[in-house]
C-alpha cells in the first residue's frame, strides 16, 4: 500500500471523527451553560480554549460572542476543523482513494458533505441546531459503522482505525476538560448542580448509560474522568481507544517507534491517580495527555506518510 493513500485513509477516518466529536463537543458545552446557574457561565470563548482556536479565531472576528463561535466551528472554512471543513476534507480524501474503499462509503460521504453544505446555516441559530448536530453525529457514526462492515480488515482499514481512535481520544480528553475548566475557577466545595455537567459530559460521549451500568455509582466527577480516563472497555475511553491503536498498530510494518510512543501514554494514563488531583492538576494532566497524543501522530506520520517513509517503502518494494 501506497503512503500517499495510507495517510488519505488515515485522515479521512480522522476527519469523520473530528466532524462528529465538534458536534458532540458543542452540545455538550450547550448542555452544561444551559444546566448551570446564572453567573457560571465563562462565556463562550471557553470553546475556542477547548478547541486550541483562540488565535485563529481572533483573526476572524472581534466579538467572542455565541453566534460567531458556533458560526467558527460548525461553518467557517477558515477554521480546519470546523464541521464543514472536516466533512469537506474527508470527502477529497475518499474521492482519491476510492479503489481502496467501499463504493458505499463514497456515497455516504458525499452525503454527508451535501447536508453539511446544505444545511450549516441552520445550524447556527440556535432553533435548529440540535436537529443538525445530531444528524452530523448519526451520519459520521452511520460511515464508521459502514467500513467496520464492508471493508476488508486490511491494512488499509488498520490505519482508518488508528486515525478514528487517535481522534476520537483527543477530543474524549478535551470534552473531559470542558468540565473541569468551567468548574476550575470557582474554588469553595462542589455545588449541588457540579452532577449536572457531568452527566452532561457523559451524554455528550454516549457513555452515560455504560457508565451507570458499570460503574454503579452515583455520577460525580472523579468517578466520570476515572471511567472515562481509564475504562478498558468503553469505545470513547481513552485507555480503550489506546488499545485499539496498539491492535491496529501490531498489524502494520516498520511499528516499532509509534509502538514505544503509545505504550509511554499507556503508562501514563495507568499509572495517573485521579482521586488525589484537584481540579488544576487534572487539568494540567489533560493537557499532558493531549501533548502525548501530538506526539504519537508524529511518530505516526513520520513513519509511514513522510518522504522518508515513502522512500524507504519503495526500496523495500525493489
Amino acid at each position: 500500500m501506497l503512503s500517499r493513500e495510507a495517510e488519505r485513509i488515515y485522515w479521512m477516518a480522522r476527519y469523520i471523527e473530528r466532524a462528529e466529536n465538534t458536534a458532540r463537543l458543542v452540545n455538550a458545552y450547550m448542555n452544561e451553560i444551559l444546566d448551570l446557574p446564572r453567573g457560571v457561565e465563562p462565556g463562550w470563548g471557553q470553546l475556542l480554549y477547548i478547541t486550541a482556536s483562540e488565535e485563529r479565531f481572533a483573526t476572524r472576528y472581534q466579538n467572542v460572542d455565541e453566534r460567531n463561535t458556533i458560526k467558527f466551528l460548525l461553518a467557517d472554512d477558515f477554521n480546519p476543523s470546523s464541521i464543514l471543513s472536516c466533512v469537506t476534507a474527508a470527502r477529497e480524501n475518499v474521492r482519491t482513494t476510492r479503489d481502496r474503499l467501499p463504493t458505499e462509503a463514497w456515497e455516504n460521504v458525499n452525503e454527508l458533505y451535501l447536508y453539511a453544505k446544505d444545511n450549516v446555516q441552520k445550524g447556527i441559530g440556535r432553533r435548529e441546531r440540535f436537529y443538525f448536530l445530531k444528524t452530523i453525529i448519526f451520519r459520521c457514526q452511520q460511515i464508521t459503522g459502514l467500513l467496520a462492515g464492508t471493508m476488508s480488515h486490511d491494512v488499509a482499514y488498520s490505519f482508518a482505525r488508528v486515525g478514528r481512535n487517535l481522534e476520537r481520544s483527543d477530543m474524549s480528553t478535551r470534552i473531559v476538560d470542558s468540565a473541569v475548566a468551567l468548574l476550575m475557577p470557582r474554588k469553595e466545595e462542589p455545588a449541588p448542580f457540579d452532577n449536572i455537567l457531568w452527566v452532561n459530559v457523559l451524554k455528550s460521549l454516549s457513555a452515560y448509560q455504560m457508565y451507570r451500568l458499570h460503574v454503579r455509582r452515583p455520577v460525580e466527577g472523579e468517578a466520570v474522568v476515572r471511567y472515562l480516563l481509564q475504562d478498558t472497555q468503553f469505545p470513547r475511553a481513552v485507555t480503550h481507544t489506546m488499545i485499539e491503536v496498539v491492535s491496529c498498530l501490531n498489524d502494520l510494518p516498520r511499528n516499532d517507534r509509534p509502538l514505544r510512543s503509545v505504550a509511554r501514554l499507556q503508562r501514563r494514563i495507568k499509572d495517573a491517580e485521579i482521586g488525589d488531583m484537584d481540579l488544576r492538576t487534572l487539568h494540567a494532566f489533560i493537557d499532558e495527555l493531549q501533548l502525548g497524543l501530538a506526539a504519537l501522530h508524529e511518530s505516526i506520520q513520520t513513519n509511514w506518510f513522510s518522504f522518508e517513509a515513502a522512500q524507504a517503502q519503495s526500496q523495500t518494494a525493489a
